[in-house]
């Protein structure tokens, strides 16, 4: 259930990066009122996934999700960059996030 709750928690994560584009500097209320609030329960559950899983490989793999979600996202919704070498990057940080899952005990 930890790895449910750490996938969730990282979704938000992506959710809540991608926000950050559409604020606008904080200047659009509910863009900013929904960022934050992904931000918070992101962190809420992340916190509740670290009471299983070891900190060390919840967060790399909380992070990871929201790295590569947000990237992918950035392809698709602000045209960013989608060379070989950025997806390349993209796919080593998935396969650290799965060595993260084979290889942890929680």
């Amino acid at each position: 259930m930890a790895w449910l709750i750490l996938l969730i928690a990282g979704l938000l994560e992506v959710g809540w990066a991608t926000g950050l584009k559409y604020t606008e500097g904080f200047t659009r209320l509910v863009p900013t009122a929904l960022t934050a609030g992904s931000m918070l329960v992101s962190v809420i559950l992340l916190g509740i996934a670290l009471k299983t899983l070891p900190v060390g490989t919840g967060y790399a793999v909380w992070t990871g999700i929201g790295a590569v979600g947000t990237a992918i996202l950035g392809i698709f919704l602000f045209g960013e960059s989608a060379d070989l070498p950025r997806l390349a990057s993209i796919g080593l940080i998935v396969a650290g996030i799965v060595g993260l899952k084979l290889t942890s005990a929680g």
